[in-house]
Formats: C-alpha cells, structure tokens, sequence
C-alpha cells in the first residue's frame, strides 16, 4: 500500500507529459486534477486494503503530472525577468505541505466517531475522512486551472498566433487595467525549434521522446535527472520519514533518555518508531514540530526566491547542496541530539532545490517537449525514491549514523556534479516572445 502512490507517480508522468505537448497544459491539468480527486476521495470508502491500493495508485498516477505541468505552465505564462522566482516559489506548497498534513492528523485521527455503511460494507471512521480532506486541495486546484489560460508559447507552438495573441492581450488587461485595444504588439514571434509533427499515436510519443535523448537536449536530460534523483533518493526520504524520527526522539525524551545521542534515541530498547509501526498514532509535540519545521523551510523557500535572481539559480542550488550534505553528515556525528536536530532541520531543508531545479529545468528545454521533459526526468527522481525510502528506513535500524555519513554524503556530491549545469547567462538567453 505504501508504494503505490510512487509506483502510480512512476507509470504515468511520461504519459502526462506527452498529452500536455501535444494537447495543452491547461486542458491535461484540469485533467489530472479532476481525476486524482475522483479517485483520492473514492479511496476513503474502499471495502479492504486490495481497492483502497488500486484507488491509491489511480488517484497519484492522475496527480503525478501535476506539478511538472504547473511549472511549466507558469513558466510559461510569465516574463523571463520574474519566471524564475515564481516557478521556485511553487516548491513552498511542496515544503509546507507535510507540515500542514501532520497537524491535519491530530484533530482528526482523535475523532471517536463511526458509521456503519452496509451500502459499501464499510465503517467510516477518522482516517477515511482524512483521506477525504487530503484529496480536496486537488478540486480546489481544478476550479483554479479551469478560470485560468492555455500557455502562449504552446500555442504559438502549435500554430495558434491568433489564440496566442488573445491569451497575452488578457495578461495585458489584468495587469495594467487597461483596454486590450491599447495593447501594442501586433505579431508573434516563437523564436524556438517547434519539432517535426508525426501521424498517429505510437509516432507521435516517439517524436516527442527522442529529442531528449540525443544532442544537443541529451546532456540538460542526463544532468538534470541525476540532480533530481540525488534529491528524492538522497534527502526526501528523510521528509517523508521525518514524522517517525521526530516522534522517536519525543519518546525517548519522555522516557528519561535526554543522555543518549541522537541515533541511540531512534533505536533505544525502549522505542519501536522507527523499527516497527503498528498503529498510526503519533506524539502530538512530534507532530507539531514537524509543522514547525516545515513551514520554517517553507518560509525560507519564499526568502530564497526573492533573492534568486540575484545571486543566480546554479550558484544558489550548488550553496544549497553543499550545506544540506554536509548536515547531513553532521547529523551522524554530533554526540548532542539538540546539534543533530538542528543539523537534521538543515538537511531536511536541502528540498528547497526542488524549486530551483524546476526553474532551471523549464528554461533549457523548448517549448514543444518541455512538459515531457519535466515530466521524464521528474519521474526519474522520483522512482528512485522509493528505493531510497526503503533504503533510509532499513539503515535507520540496522546502522543510523552510517544512513546520514551515506545519504549525507550523497547530497554532497550532487553539490559538486551541479557545477555543470549551464551558467545563468545562457539559462536567461531570451526568445523574442520574452520580449
């Protein structure tokens, strides 16, 4: 049950990315939205753990092209000077979302109530309504994408000047106030590879692929996925197991063992967190830390953003990594469990290049395989990140300071690997549409 979401993420993102090149951002979003709501909130009355896994798995493979089409959607719908600040302060909802969903959890899971269904043959109890309340920031999404417009540049891709020109004159409107027959542009220019059209179904998936994977797209391909796997297999694991670690340390705190080291606290005699789960109860104070904790990397995603522009995506991402990885060795170190906390908070925070590698990812890829290649190389990332899920938690158990020597250490070299990514002068070479 636990991988299917992942595995749901991992089979359909290049399926996604394909629609949203060749049928449009906005019409596959809404999409996506409306299906993964559909079956999210299905989910919450499933009989048995079989339907609740196939309904899992529908519900992440219509979000898992969600966010690769959104940035590149705005992306796509803003000026080159703004562009990347947006699109990196779109990972502050990804940042702040475990938080919000960890205290989600404790009003609702103490809920006491329960209604038989003999409809569904079901029991609806608190955590089915959690599944619920999860699964409506999905139709809040829909209503957002439905009110909002298709991509200029995709449809100046596809040939439609006209619709192009109507969509910018919109933008025109809302920003300064005025009449669209004040709007001064008169003729369009892609300035950009629009591809070769190919006939039919199989075809076109191919022409839409193969670019990716020979020069000169192959390399940003390559760099890029590796980046991003360094980053779901290396630092998100320890997001998604945060809420475990945490209440771990709370517990064995409360049992009087403020004088181990951190790692000692996870796998003290006296504390089955991280070994072995078998309720889904948690410490309240654990959950509100990690609230705590992301809503303050989320905030300084927001900070980070502001500034990005200045100090330039690759150089900010390169400072990011380095930091985060050498926290996170520092994690395994420390003989404080107050210094490894802290120095956790700081590796845990190396997420924040999430939004960054967006950025960079929707401006080196053209407009007629840019949702595919988002698509594709998020999809990469995230794959490997059920591995190292699984990875994390085993070496959180059988060897804990090796699991952040390791991992921390990896995100340490994805510091060093992204000096390859290209210089910041030609991330902001400009197409007239810029302009």
């Amino acid at each position: 049950m636990a991988g299917m979401p992942l595995l749901g993420i991992i089979a359909t993102s290049h399926f996604w990315g394909y629609l949203a090149d060749t049928k449009g951002r906005r019409k596959i979003l809404a999409l996506c939205m409306i299906l993964a709501f559909l079956a999210g909130g299905a989910s919450a009355l499933s009989p048995d753990w079989i339907v609740f896994s196939v309904l899992k798995f529908l519900s992440s493979a219509a979000v898992s092209g969600t966010y690769a089409l959104a940035v590149s959607l705005l992306s796509e719908c803003t000026p080159q000077n703004r562009r990347s600040v947006l699109v990196a302060s779109t990972s502050t909802t990804y940042l702040a979302a475990s938080g919000v969903m960890a205290v989600l959890c404790i009003p609702v899971l103490q809920l006491s109530f329960s209604y038989d269904i003999p409809l569904l043959g079901i029991t609806f109890t608190p955590w089915r309504l959690l599944n619920i309340i999860f699964a409506m920031p999905c139709a809040i999404g829909a209503i957002g994408v439905y009110i909002s417009y298709e991509s200029p540049r995709y449809l100046l891709s596809i040939g439609e000047d006209y619709k192009a020109m109507e969509v910018l004159k919109r933008f025109f409107v809302i920003n300064s106030g005025k009449s669209a027959d004040e709007y001064k542009v008169g003729t369009l220019v892609l300035g950009e590879d629009i591809g070769k059209a190919a006939e039919g179904f199989w075809a076109s998936i191919v022409s839409q692929t193969v670019p990716l994977m020979k020069p000169p797209l192959l390399k940003n391909t390559v760099l890029l996925s590796i980046l991003f796997i360094i980053l779901y297999f290396g630092i998100n694991p320890f997001l998604v197991w945060l809420p475990f670690i945490t209440d771990g340390v709370v517990k064995s705190l409360e049992n009087g063992n403020n004088d181990l080291n951190f790692c000692e606290m996870l796998n003290s005699d006296k504390n089955t967190t991280v070994i072995e789960i078998n309720d889904c109860s948690l410490n309240k104070f654990a959950l509100i830390t990690v609230f705590v904790i992301s809503i303050m990397i989320a905030a300084l995603n927001v900070v980070l953003s502001c500034v990005v522009n200045c100090v330039g995506r690759k150089n900010m991402f390169i400072c990011i990594q380095v930091v985060s990885g050498i926290a996170g060795i520092c994690v395994g170190v420390s003989s404080s469990w107050v210094a490894s906390v802290v120095f956790l908070a700081i590796f845990v925070a190396g997420l924040l290049n999430l939004g960054i590698l967006s950025s960079i990812s929707v401006d080196v890829f053209p407009t007629y395989v840019k949702a595919m290649a988002v698509c594709v190389i998020l999809m990469v990332g995230r794959g490997t990140s059920v591995l190292g899920i699984s990875v994390a938690k085993n070496m959180l158990v059988s060897d804990c300071e090796m699991s952040f020597y390791c991992f921390g250490g990896l995100t340490f070299v994805g510091g060093l690997i992204a000096f390859l990514l290209p210089n910041e002068n030609a991330l902001l070479k400009k197409t007239p549409l810029d302009s």
